[in-house]
């Protein structure tokens, strides 16, 4: 079966364009790494890596907490990646605000670029059925006008693109926006935007596509109407997948979860993880950076 997914995350809002006139590195070097300029950037990344996990988790315990009955969907590396690459402009207490809050402050500013130039390079790939596709873009009101070094690095290091825009006409705008990111999610996001606040000069979006093919295809003949519980009172019927086979698999006695991994074909792997009734608070309050490694040592093939 072939499984796309899309995803995008918007930020939008009324900048103060003092904190975006000149970049706050000096001129960043790219293209193509030495041999010890990647293993430096790998090592980099992995620490990126970590400190996003870190804020995916807290976000995701913040919004958790409303008491919403609503599900949570969110790319914890959409938003850092946006804000990283708004630092790029930031100054004074606005730059440290965005370390702060994603744990970058005790990294250097060009080690931080540098990471995430390795992680979307890497992220960015196409091969054995798999499509991966990372993406930012910045569109600005035609009005307003950005030094054009920033501009350059937001370009080299974070492969964005601009699109002039002209705020004055929010309804063309926001038809605007939402035409860009269905093309680069294949048609799968058609309606981001549904408003934009008057006075906004500059909207950031980050788009995430994924298409892959598991590494060991459901039959579709297999797939039957089952009973979805959407709460302890209302089910709903949809279609499910089966397959038998050799999977891995484990139980978290810490956090009473059940874990499985599915592979797709590749070197990407879905991790589910289904709580035991009433847990979801416990799993929630427990999931921390150095999750994946313990859950990895509790699965075994079954």
């Amino acid at each position: 079966m072939n499984l796309p997914l899309g995803l995008a995350l918007f930020l939008a809002g009324l900048l103060a364009t003092e904190g975006l006139l000149s970049p706050n590195v000096s001129r960043l070097s790219y293209g193509e790494l030495s041999q010890t300029q990647g293993l430096k950037a790998k090592r980099i990344a992995h620490e990126l890596a970590k400190r996003n996990m870190e804020f995916g988790f807290k976000l995701l315990k913040k919004l958790a907490s409303r008491g919403s009955r609503q599900n949570i969907f969110f790319s914890p590396l959409s938003i850092s990646t946006a804000f990283s690459m708004l630092s790029l402009g930031a100054q004074d207490s606005t730059l440290e605000e965005i370390k702060q809050g994603f744990s970058f402050r005790e990294m250097p500013t060009r080690d931080l670029h540098r990471g995430f130039y390795y992680l979307i390079r890497k992220l960015n790939q196409e091969k054995q059925g798999t499509k991966l596709a990372v993406g930012n873009v910045l569109f600005l009101d035609q009005k307003l006008k950005l030094q054009r070094n920033f501009l350059r690095e937001t370009k080299n290091m974070y492969e964005a693109e601009t699109v002039p825009t002209n705020f004055q006409d929010l309804e063309y705008t926001q038809k605007q926006i939402n035409n860009y990111v269905s093309q680069k999610t294949q048609g799968l996001i058609n309606n981001l935007i549904s408003s934009i606040d008057p006075g906004t000069v500059l909207i950031l979006a980050n788009f995430i596509y994924f298409q892959a093919r598991w590494q060991h295809r459901f039959d579709p003949k297999e797939t039957k109407e089952e009973n979805f519980f959407v709460d302890k009172s209302k089910t709903v019927k949809v279609p499910m997948m089966f397959h038998g086979g050799m999977y891995d698999v484990g139980y978290d006695d810490q956090l009473s979860c059940t874990l499985l991994e599915i592979p797709y074909r590749g070197n990407i792997t879905a991790t589910f993880v289904l709580p035991e009734e009433g847990k979801m608070k416990q799993l929630e309050e427990g999931l921390q950076a150095n999750i994946f490694g313990r859950w990895k040592r509790l699965m075994s093939k079954r």
